[in-house]
């Protein structure tokens, strides 16, 4: 079943596994998100769900905000976000998505803002390489360079990197495993790291991914066409 829930980032940590082997994970805090609307394919076209999740004061909200709040009968939110889900259908306005949606060993995607960086320059926004700090180089060490040929083609093609913005980008980490759910703490924990500050929106939904299950080691093949049969009296791992 596709699922999803909003949270935001607490910070990053570390667990050990039961064999003793480090696992750097995240902390998430999801939920608890309400349905605050319910999108079907006879009136909008598609089947969706929109989730509010953070409750906030009715006087921080506009005036639409505040309609859309009250039609729905929920406590107002201060973030909304709209998934399709293939199971939106069997849900409705007011119900409560918890962290227990989710469990340990399921895999998702997890979106969220960037750090913002500011203004840098292409050392730092693209890892180019810099002028050799010695003798010479004067003042323009870690500028970009040549851009190319002036006359012809008289211009910089798309796509080359320079210096500009960077960061405050919507990041999406596919494919993280969740290591561990506690409900009462509506708290989500993943292996590695996801997109933002801490204390960032972030969205959990189920992996796009494909998951194909490990189906163990291979072992020696019988048909001595193969590799595998084919074994060097000459190694030291076949000489036993």
């Amino acid at each position: 079943m596709e699922k999803a829930i909003i949270g935001k980032k607490v910070g990053m940590s570390q667990i050990f596994d039961t064999d003793g082997k480090v696992i750097p994970v995240t902390v998430i805090e999801a939920g608890p998100c309400v349905v605050v609307q319910k999108k079907t394919a006879e009136k909008d076209g598609y089947e969706a769900v929109q989730l509010g999740f953070q409750d906030v004061s009715e006087k921080k909200l506009s005036k639409p905000e505040q309609g859309h709040i009250k039609k729905a009968g929920v406590s107002p939110k201060k973030h909304l976000k709209e998934f399709k889900l293939n199971k939106a259908a069997e849900m409705n306005v007011g119900d409560i998505i918890k962290a227990d949606v989710f469990a340990a060993g399921d895999h998702v995607d997890v979106t969220g803002i960037s750090k913002g960086h500011g203004y840098a320059g292409v050392v730092k926004r693209y890892g180019a390489h810099t002028l050799k700090a010695t003798h010479g180089t004067g003042p323009v060490g870690r500028h970009a360079g040549s851009m190319g040929s002036g006359t012809d083609p008289s211009r910089i093609f798309k796509g080359k990197i320079g210096a500009g913005h960077m960061g405050v980008d919507q990041v999406t980490i596919m494919n993280l495993d969740v290591v561990k759910v506690d409900p009462e703490l509506n708290m989500i924990v993943v292996r590695g790291a996801v997109p933002g500050p801490k204390g960032g929106l972030i969205t959990i939904r189920s992996t796009a991914k494909t998951i194909v299950e490990k189906k163990g080691e291979a072992g020696t093949s019988a048909n001595p066409q193969k590799a595998s049969a084919r074994v060097n009296p000459q190694k030291a791992s076949a000489r036993r």
